[in-house]
């Protein structure tokens, strides 16, 4: 059997996988939810959901640098990539031991799109159907809620020394659209780094729980440039995590503006 990845790469199956690597966090999740736990063979130490999993399955390194040997030896079926979160090499070296598949997420349709492809190569297209259909009636209700709110510029910080934030082309910016946020750094790619200056022209400053964990005692150090009622917590996953997540992630959204915004 052959299929196609979110990178147009082609790879050949034998049959229905059995042993699945996932080495991206969000993906681990959606195997989970799509109720193929038990054929997880390995994982990130970074795939912290469900919070027992780790307990279970083969833990083979970061999302950056993974343990071949160990990997290799758990004689996996298919690996899960993804282009952000993995190398190149990571890839080119993975190949050398079974088929992998990568994923590349920048928007819901692409999320929806992965799903859709999960439910083709693990034989679970009915699953997979219905949880696309379940995302989309979320995001229907959300953009029904969010439609007349004002719209606010935003700055979107994941990390401190060197302080970043989340810009365009990344699925945090899409999710940040979606909430009627103007991300300021859209016109830059990825995730680049600042001065806190940059951030005078933002309405709203959100510090993210991950991959930073930024915290009360952070907002003193940002207070120089900007204005207190102007920084809020988010939790980071619900604007970063993708697949099953986003049913969460909608429910969440509502409950934050209205926590925040009221």
């Amino acid at each position: 059997m052959q299929f196609q990845d979110q990178l147009l790469r082609t790879f050949q199956l034998k049959k229905t996988p059995q042993r699945i690597i996932s080495l991206v966090p969000s993906q681990t999740e959606l195997l989970v939810d799509l109720g193929l736990r038990e054929k997880l063979v390995g994982i990130t130490k970074f795939c912290v959901h469900p919070t027992d999993l780790k307990k279970e399955v083969e833990i083979v390194g970061g999302t950056k640098e993974v343990k071949l040997k160990k990997i290799k030896a758990l004689q996996p079926d298919l690996i899960l990539c993804n282009k952000e979160e993995n190398t190149p090499k990571m890839v080119a070296d993975l190949e050398q031991i079974a088929p992998v598949h990568v994923s590349n997420i920048s928007t819901i349709e692409e999320s929806l799109v992965l799903i859709g492809q999960y439910g083709k190569i693990f034989s679970i297209e009915e699953k997979t159907n219905c949880l696309i259909t379940d995302i989309k009636k979320e995001l229907e209700s959300f953009q029904d809620f969010i439609k007349n709110r004002p719209k606010q510029k935003v700055a979107y910080l994941i990390w401190r020394k060197p302080w970043m934030v989340a810009a365009g082309d990344t699925f945090i910016n899409e999710l940040l659209r979606l909430n009627h946020f103007e991300n300021i750094f859209a016109e830059t790619n990825r995730y680049p780094e600042i001065e806190l200056t940059d951030l005078k022209d933002a309405d709203v400053i959100l510090l993210s729980s991950e991959p930073f964990p930024f915290q009360e005692k952070h907002k003193h150090e940002i207070l120089k440039e900007v204005d207190l009622e102007k920084i809020k917590f988010i939790d980071g996953e619900f604007f970063s995590w993708y697949g099953s997540r986003l049913l969460k992630a909608f429910r969440y959204f509502k409950k934050w503006h209205l926590t925040e915004f009221s």
